[in-house]
């Protein structure tokens, strides 16, 4: 029995809870979790002034966090910008408030590519304060590229992207 104890009391000291310990992320957020983002006026291939607005559901997610099943964010900014800048890297901080009452604050840094038909944008970063602080993360948004495509061509504008979301939290980098 006490050796029990001290194998348990061992795994939560190294890896932070018993779940960390059996192999288990923090948290996952799998599809359909989702983001919209429009675009007003719509993204063409000349820079132009742009109000973007992004909201991005996660849902379910699956957690370490009892009760915790969803979360959610959102962001208004007006930029110079064009079509093309949604193939950029950069960098990004952002809050997901989560169903528990709870936030976490994350810190990714994010690369876009086009593969195939779809545009890949993958975050890597950082929990850096509330929920999950000091875990790694990555988060990957999907969407179909064929108006960017057109877009950054010249035959076409960007009005929205809807993207399918895959969010890890307590993930290995």
């Amino acid at each position: 029995m006490i050796a029990i104890l001290i194998v348990v009391a061992a795994s939560l000291v190294a890896t932070g809870s018993p779940a960390r310990a059996a192999g288990v992320l923090d948290a996952t957020c799998t599809t359909p979790s989702s983001a919209t983002t429009t675009f007003s006026p719509p993204l063409s291939n000349t820079p132009q002034l742009v109000t973007i607005a992004t909201t991005v559901l996660y849902s379910p997610c699956i957690s370490t966090t009892p009760g915790l099943t969803s979360g959610s964010r959102s962001s208004v900014v007006t930029r110079t910008t064009q079509c093309s800048d949604l193939l950029a890297s950069g960098s990004l901080t952002f809050t997901i408030s989560w169903n528990s009452g709870q936030t976490s604050t994350l810190h990714t840094n994010f690369t876009s590519t086009s593969v195939g038909v779809a545009r890949v944008v993958t975050h890597t970063g950082q929990v850096t304060s509330g929920l999950f602080a000091g875990d790694n993360v990555i988060q990957t948004l999907t969407s179909p590229s064929l108006d960017l495509v057109n877009c950054t061509l010249g035959l076409g504008t960007v009005s929205s992207v809807y993207s399918t979301v895959l969010l890890k939290i307590g993930y290995p980098l």
